[in-house]
C-alpha cells in the first residue's frame, strides 16, 4: 500500500516535471523568435544611424513620440524593468501591451542615437511573454512568476547568446540571496531553446575572440582583487549617477514631454561637441576596441553621462550593455596601472562591473565564461565575488530585493539602494 502511494506520488512528480518542460519549450520558441527579431531590428537601427548621421537630430522628436505612446497606453509613470521584478514578487502581472511598447520605443532610441542597451527591453518583453502565457493557462500567481522568469531567460538568451547566464540571471537577480530553484529546469530549457531558435534565425552570439589564457599566480590574483574592489566602487558610482540623474531631471522638469525633449537636445549637443558617435547607442564597437587597443581614459565617464541623461530623461532601452561598455573601457585604462594586460583587465572589469550593478555573482561568472571561454574562470570568480561585496546594496533596479546580508549570514529583506 505504501509502495503504491509512493509510486503515485513519484508519477505526479514526473508529470509535473514534463509539464514544465513543455511550457518552457513553448516560451523558449516564442522568446527565441521575438528576441531574434528584436535583435535584428536593433542591429538594423544601429546600421541606419551610422549611415544616415542626420538621424541623431531626430532624437528629441523620437523622445516625444515615446512619451506619447506610453501615455496613450496609460503609463504616465512607467516603472520599466522594475515592473517585471515586482511581478515576480507579488500577484501583479506584466501586461501584454508592454511588449510592443518597449519593442518600438527601444528601436526608436537606438535609431536616433540615445545611449541605451537592449537587455531592459529583453527582460520586459520576456516578462510579458511569460505573463501572458501563464494567464492564458490559468496558472496561479506562483506558477505565473515562474513563466515570467522563463520568458526573461528566453529573450535574454536569444539576444545575447548566453543561455546559462540568462537562466541563472533571471533566477538570481530578482531576490538577491534567494535563488528560486523551482524555476531552474524551466529557465534553462527555455534559454537553450531560445538560443537554438535565434540561431536558426541568424542571430549571432555575443562572444569575444580575446586570448585570456594567463597563468594564475599570486601576483595576478592580488592585482585582480584590487581591480575587483575598484569595479565594486565604480558600480556604486554608476548606480548613484543613474538614480540621481533620473530624480533630478524629474524634479527640474516634471513635464515628461519637456524632459525627454531637453534630454535629447543634451545628447545631440554632447555628441557634436565631442565630434564622435562612440557614446551613442549601445557602443558595441568601443567594447570590442577595448580588448585590442587603448581607448580614451575618460570613455567610461562619458558613457556614464550619456546613459544617465538618456534613460533619466525618458528614453527606453536598458543599462546593461552600457554597463559592459563602462566596465570594459575602465579596465582597459586602469589595467596597465595595476600591471595587468589591458585586454585581460578589460574583460575581467567588464564582468565585474556587471556583477556590481545587478548583484548577481553566479550569473556574472557564467556570463564571463560564455563570452570569453573557460581559461580564466578563476579570475572571473574572484573578481565577481569581490565586486559583489564591494558594491554594497546599490543596484540599477530599485525593486530588487536584498534577502541576505552580503557579509553576514542573516536575512535583511531590504530594497536595493
Amino acid at each position: 500500500m505504501v509502495q503504491k502511494k509512493q509510486l503515485k506520488k513519484t508519477g505526479k512528480y514526473y508529470l509535473f516535471f514534463l509539464r514544465w518542460v513543455v511550457i518552457a519549450i513553448i516560451v523558449g520558441v516564442a522568446g527565441g523568435v521575438i528576441g531574434s527579431l528584436f535583435h535584428h531590428f536593433i542591429d538594423g537601427a544601429t546600421q541606419l544611424r551610422s549611415e544616415y548621421t542626420w538621424l541623431l537630430y531626430l532624437l528629441p522628436l523620437a523622445g516625444l513620440l515615446i512619451v506619447f505612446i506610453y501615455r496613450k497606453a496609460g503609463y504616465e509613470q512607467d516603472p520599466g524593468t522594475n515592473w517585471v521584478f515586482i511581478s515576480t514578487q507579488t500577484e501583479d502581472t506584466v501586461p501584454a501591451r508592454m511588449l510592443p511598447l518597449i519593442f518600438i520605443s527601444t528601436i526608436l532610441t537606438h535609431l536616433t542615437g540615445g545611449s541605451a542597451g537592449r537587455e531592459g527591453a529583453a527582460l520586459q518583453v520576456g516578462g510579458s511573454i511569460g505573463s501572458v502565457l501563464g494567464k492564458a493557462l490559468k496558472f496561479n500567481y506562483q506558477d505565473i512568476n515562474i513563466t515570467i522568469l522563463c520568458g526573461m531567460s528566453a529573450v535574454f538568451s536569444a539576444m545575447f547568446g548566453t543561455p546559462i547566464a540568462a537562466a541563472i540571471f533571471s533566477m538570481e537577480v530578482v531576490m538577491v540571496g534567494a535563488i528560486q530553484y523551482a524555476a531552474l529546469v524551466p529557465c534553462i530549457v527555455a534559454s537553450v531553446v531560445a538560443k537554438y531558435v535565434s540561431g536558426l534565425m541568424g542571430s549571432k552570439d555575443t562572444i569575444y575572440a580575446v586570448t585570456l589564457d594567463f597563468p594564475i599566480t599570486p601576483k595576478l590574483m592580488l592585482q585582480v582583487i584590487v581591480l575587483g574592489v575598484l569595479c565594486g566602487i565604480l558600480s556604486m558610482v554608476f548606480c548613484c549617477v543613474m538614480h540621481k540623474t533620473s530624480h533630478l531631471l524629474a524634479k527640474w522638469m516634471p513635464n515628461p514631454y519637456i524632459r525627454v525633449f531637453v534630454g535629447g537636445c543634451i545628447i545631440i549637443i554632447l555628441t557634436v561637441l565631442l565630434g564622435t558617435t562612440d557614446y551613442n547607442g549601445a557602443g558595441i564597437y568601443v567594447i570590442e576596441k577595448s580588448f585590442v587597443t587603448q581607448v580614451a581614459w575618460y570613455a567610461f565617464l562619458l558613457k556614464m553621462l550619456f546613459t544617465a541623461v538618456t534613460i533619466g530623461s525618458g528614453y527606453k532601452g536598458g543599462e546593461i550593455v552600457p554597463t559592459l561598455f563602462i566596465g570594459a573601457t575602465f579596465g582597459c585604462v586602469i589595467g596597465p596601472f595595476l600591471g595587468l594586460p589591458s585586454s585581460l583587465a578589460a574583460a575581467v572589469s567588464m564582468i565585474a562591473v556587471f556583477c556590481g550593478v545587478v548583484n548577481a555573482p553566479i550569473a556574472s561568472i557564467f556570463l564571463g565564461v560564455e563570452m570569453f571561454g573557460t581559461s580564466d574562470i578563476v579570475l572571473f570568480a574572484i573578481v565577481c565575488a569581490i565586486s559583489y561585496v564591494c558594491s554594497g546594496y546599490y543596484s540599477l533596479y530599485s525593486s530588487q530585493t536584498i534577502v541576505q546580508d552580503k557579509l553576514q549570514q542573516h536575512d535583511i529583506f531590504k530594497k536595493a539602494d
